[in-house]
């Protein structure tokens, strides 16, 4: 006898109490046992007999698994379901092809994932306070040192630093102003503003 496909979908649970829809492949032929699976079952055996056999060896199978073994081990709950099959039937080739979990599940997974990634989220802001903490010290320290090396310098030089400040800042001033066009001039006690030769 050739095989033949056949796929029944079944509606069970896990071993974490998840629902669990799955639809599984089957390639099936009858043992040699043809005529007591005839007398017992009938000639439509893959329409009475097979989905009530593979739903009943699904869920015992099925319940030894929780949700996310499930996921990634669905070679071994195929291999699992094949060994079990003890109805004069011989199934060449089991598959879960379809598989996918009730609403409330995938709801809590969606909401882990979200709360994995605000976590990340939390982290990344607690790392940078953490950095920006560390540039605020390293720029006090700086400060601090800076403030120290004026006051040495100021100790020693006493006036000298500060009269180089003036003309230092002096000169900027004055290189400001004659760069402007919009300032004019006028020398100590005059108060007559006198036209520029253009």
């Amino acid at each position: 006898c050739p095989s033949r496909p056949r796929n029944v979908p079944v509606i069970t649970g896990s071993k974490d109490l998840q629902n669990v829809y799955i639809t599984l492949r089957i390639l099936f032929r009858p043992a040699s046992q043809l005529p007591r699976i005839f007398t017992s079952i009938g000639e439509d055996c893959d329409e009475r007999g097979l989905p009530s056999i593979t739903t009943k060896i699904l869920k015992s199978v099925v319940a030894r698994f929780d949700a996310g073994e499930l996921i990634t081990q669905r070679e071994l709950v195929s291999r699992q379901v094949k060994q079990a099959a003890t109805s004069g039937l011989i199934l060449d080739d089991v598959s879960l092809t379809h598989l996918t979990f009730g609403k409330e599940f995938t709801e809590a997974v969606e909401a882990k994932r979200v709360a994995q990634q605000e976590a990340e989220r939390a982290r990344f802001v607690v790392e940078k306070a953490e950095q920006q903490k560390k540039v605020a010290i390293i720029s006090a320290e700086g400060y601090s040192e800076a403030a120290e090396l004026i006051a040495n310098s100021l100790a020693t030089a006493r006036d000298g630093l500060i009269e180089l400040r003036k003309l230092e800042t002096a000169e900027v001033l004055a290189y400001q102003f004659l760069r402007s066009q919009n300032i004019t001039h006028l020398p100590a006690g005059q108060s007559v503003l006198l036209q520029r030769p253009q």
